[in-house]
């Protein structure tokens, strides 16, 4: 029998329609008292007046399509750095994600390659793709319809990437960055973006965290448990006596990029700083939310400290309280040198610095 690939399948009925909050997600609680609905509706029209005069500083500084970008990241930086932690605006974060990411230099560099990968060639890792879609943002209107325009987005896109990197081929955590992307640019963009991020097109490649054994998931393990015991030692200490360590709450963190399970509004404004940025600034969320929920959780028990560990409060998922205070734990040197230390312990390079020898392209192009 031959095998099917999800375009030959008919969508399946569109979901009833429900509440959705602004980023498209089903919202989980609609009963709203009226004084909370006045409340809301002026605080929206404060965010309102607030969001357009950040847009007009926005497109000032990109320019049109970006034209000006490069410019102006050359003349103030700095500024740059201060508006992208403040967060990007959302009607301009997709094109700002390019800029920064260098995934629109990759596209423009390469015409013609996406498409090839989508309808020319085959994955072993098709099945595995579909099979695992309808689990990505599931309460997210985009991708509920099953086999619908959503959906089939996910799909080319992953199944894209399996063929142009078979190194890594597709694992499931990938689809969560997949379908960030494709809530804010098209699929070749979201394809694009996701080489340059597994890649390293600006920084360091992060294709280690799916290829097999996760080594670059070991080696963030092991740098986030040693700045736990130097930051919050008292809470790193208990850790210890609880026989609690990272795999069993952070692995999902730095595979997902905090895309998995979080406020997707904080989500946003981490990709916000993780693209510019690089990594680092996942190490200094989860520390920061470690340090703003350091009270309780020293009291916890084994059992309820995984819990807690998966199931933070309300109020340390603020961006505007927990960014500022990842902002300011500064671990950029030592992070660099628990890395080298991890390389030395292990006896050798690790796999993911082989890999970044690599070019960013593989031999696809000249098929």
């Amino acid at each position: 029998m031959e095998k099917k690939r999800v375009d030959d399948y008919e969508p399946g009925p569109v979901p009833s329609p429900r509440a959705l909050d602004r980023f498209g997600f089903v919202k989980q609680d609609a009963t709203t008292s009226e004084g909370v609905v006045k409340t809301s509706r002026s605080a929206y029209e404060y965010e309102r007046i607030k969001e357009q005069r950040r847009v007009r500083k926005w497109r000032k500084m990109i320019g049109v399509g970006g034209s000006d970008w490069k410019h102006y990241l050359r003349r103030k930086p700095h500024v740059v750095k201060r508006r992208i932690r403040k967060g990007i605006p959302d009607c301009l974060r997709g094109l700002v994600w390019q800029l920064i990411s260098g995934s629109r230099d990759l596209l423009l560099m390469n015409p013609g390659v996406y498409e090839q990968l989508v309808i020319y060639e085959t994955s072993a890792s098709e099945l595995d793709i579909i099979r695992d879609i309808s689990r990505t943002f599931p309460s997210h209107v985009f991708f509920q319809q099953r086999h619908g325009p959503g959906q089939r987005s996910l799909y080319n896109v992953l199944k894209a990437y399996s063929v142009f990197d078979r190194d890594v081929g597709y694992v499931q955590g990938m689809g969560f960055l997949a379908g960030l992307l494709l809530l804010y640019m098209s699929e070749e963009d979201a394809f694009w973006l996701l080489v340059a991020l597994l890649k390293g097109a600006v920084h360091a490649p992060m294709e280690g965290l799916y290829l097999a054994g996760l080594p670059l998931v070991q080696q963030y393990l092991f740098q986030f448990e040693r700045l736990v015991r130097e930051h919050l030692p008292k809470l790193g200490e208990h850790f210890s006596q609880e026989m609690i360590n990272p795999s069993m709450y952070a692995s999902q963190w730095f595979i997902t990029v905090f895309s998995y399970s979080f406020p997707f509004h904080l989500a946003l404004r981490i990709w916000d700083v993780f693209l510019y940025e690089g990594v680092k600034i996942v190490f200094k969320v989860g520390l920061a939310l470690l340090k703003y929920c350091h009270d309780d959780l020293v009291k916890l028990p084994f059992e309820k400290l995984i819990h807690g560990l998966k199931n933070f409060p309300e109020d340390a998922m603020n961006p505007d309280t927990l960014l500022p205070l990842a902002y300011s734990i500064k671990i950029t040197k030592r992070l660099e040198e628990l890395k080298q230390e991890y390389e030395k312990k292990n006896g050798k390079i690790t796999r993911s610095r082989e890999l970044s020898k690599k070019p960013i392209l593989p031999s696809i192009q000249s098929n």
